[in-house]
């Protein structure tokens, strides 16, 4: 699939808020590439493509899960704000031919991070939390430590993530839970400290 391509399809499937905020993702994304040495092409498709699940009903969702249960691992049994994520994945590759790993695991974790996060996966993680139409207290400080040090700002943006949640009385995905502590372990060891 073209960058194009992911455009008209995305397009056709989101609000027009939604579609800005696509778009938005992935200069942000492209940006993140070009600073970190990673793939831009399919750092601006996974970012195109991250949110197309995000307008589709609980049940469309439940739908997909149910047809593809290896793919979808225990997405049912998760938060339901973090579906949208899996769920693209699966589209992806079922009905849109990409079946890139990195871009798919990127786009299945965009939500929530996990454990062991690839560069792309970080990237694309960020993005979405920074892009140009976000405003939340201390989205700037992510803006601009996010090119100085990947790692910390991934941090930093897990640690208001489940603190935004707590504060909500929502229910905390174990899948973020687990990519904050594996992001302490690996800043504590970055900067010179012991993992704990």
């Amino acid at each position: 699939m073209t960058q194009e391509q992911a455009r008209e399809l995305v397009k056709s499937r989101l609000s027009h808020k939604r579609y800005k905020h696509t778009l938005n993702v992935k200069d942000m994304a492209v940006a993140l590439a070009q600073r970190y040495g990673a793939d831009e092409e399919k750092a601006a498709l996974a970012a195109l493509l991250h949110d197309a699940a995000k307008e589709m009903t609980r049940q469309e969702m439940l739908q997909i899960f149910s047809d593809n249960a290896i793919m979808a691992k225990n997405a049912a049994q998760r938060p339901f704000p973090v579906w949208h994520g899996v769920a693209a994945a699966i589209l992806c590759v079922t009905r849109w031919g990409v079946t890139d790993p990195q871009i798919l695991s990127a786009i299945e974790c965009h939500t929530t991070g996990r454990a062991g996060m690839t560069l792309l996966d970080k990237i694309l993680y960020m993005a979405d939390a920074t892009s140009a139409e976000r405003s939340y207290p201390g989205v700037e400080a992510l803006r601009r430590e996010q090119m100085q040090n990947l790692d910390l700002a991934l941090l930093h943006s897990l640690e208001q993530s489940i603190g935004f949640v707590q504060e909500k009385g929502g229910e905390l995905d174990p899948e973020t839970l687990a990519a904050c502590r594996d992001m302490r372990r690996r800043v504590a060891g970055l900067a010179g400290g012991s993992p704990t």
